[in-house]
């Protein structure tokens, strides 16, 4: 934990400069609605290059975090959600494990695997996911010798935290409305 101001690490202080920045653009009146919507300095992220979803297979999201997840389209407007409420690192967490598992090379997994535990799952990693101390330990643990299934029990945390707040939060948002209308 940070304590005091000439004792903050780097990375920390780093963060609290982030977050001051983010909190400042929460506060400032926005120009028009797009600003809410869009964090600054950022363009939006298009969905990917695939057809627009059916409105049956849109709505199929609201229950279905796997469904919405296997839809590129579904996927590129989730991740923009979450980017623009400033909380996009449990699904980027989530897709590096997915592409861990497609890894052969076990050179190659224990350097992705480092990477992952350095940008997520370390204290005060950049992009840290909130998962328990339990949890935490029993990756670290199988991170000893990697293994295809190290960051199982974690992904299936944020996976169940994904689906649990943030699919619904999504489906609220005008990010989905507009896709169903």
């Amino acid at each position: 934990m940070c304590k005091g101001l000439a004792a903050l690490p780097h990375s920390c202080l780093e963060r609290a400069k982030e977050i001051k920045i983010k909190l400042g653009i929460l506060l400032q009146k926005p120009d028009s609605a797009v600003d809410l919507v869009i964090p600054y300095n950022e363009k939006p992220e298009k969905p990917a290059k695939t057809q627009k979803p059916s409105l049956d297979e849109a709505l199929q999201w609201r229950d279905s975090l796997d469904k919405l997840l296997q839809n590129n389209y579904g996927l590129a407007s989730f991740k923009s959600f979450l980017k623009s409420e400033f909380s996009e690192e449990n699904l980027e967490f989530w897709l590096a494990c997915e592409d861990y598992k497609k890894i052969k090379s076990p050179a190659k997994m224990a350097e992705k695997a480092k990477k992952i535990y350095e940008e997520f799952i370390q204290t005060e990693a950049p992009k840290e996911v909130n998962i328990d101390h339990f949890t935490k330990d029993i990756t670290m643990k199988s991170l000893v010798e990697p293994s295809l299934s190290s960051f199982d029990v974690a992904q299936k945390r944020i996976y169940a935290l994904m689906e649990k707040d943030s699919l619904p939060r999504f489906v609220r948002s005008e990010f989905y409305q507009e896709l169903i209308k």
